[in-house]
């Protein structure tokens, strides 16, 4: 857990506005140095399952905060992730851009599905 200090720290280095203290980005990089914490943790206490669970929470949460701000503020979440180093972030946009493309080549086979049905009833 961190404390008032360093959290106070992240919320001034991170914050969107002036009385900012709970954006999207300022809770994923407290949720990031929380994170940090427990695995230091954890590789020093192999056999600790409650803060590995604890751990796995976290990176839930903050995949999901991740996403949300991808969907939101894309120009902000790619800023955010590389400040914070994030290798998650650099997997989601990867996916991201895979399911777009995938997307357009969909309705691209549509479009042209359509296009041959129009042929062949015109042909008729």
């Amino acid at each position: 857990m961190l404390d008032k200090k360093a959290k106070q720290k992240i919320i001034n280095k991170f914050k969107t506005h002036e009385t900012d203290t709970g954006s999207s980005q300022v809770q994923i990089a407290i949720l990031t140095e929380e994170i940090k914490q427990l695995a230091e943790h954890l590789k020093r206490h192999k056999h600790d399952h409650s803060s590995r669970r604890g751990l796995l929470k976290k990176v839930g949460e903050r995949r999901r905060l991740l996403k949300y701000l991808q969907k939101e503020n894309e120009e902000q979440f790619k800023e955010l992730a590389k400040k914070l180093n994030l290798k998650i972030a650099k997997k989601m946009v990867e996916d991201e851009e895979e399911r777009k493309k995938r997307e357009e080549e969909i309705s691209v086979g549509e479009t042209e599905e359509g296009e041959e049905t129009n042929e062949k009833t015109e042909k008729q």
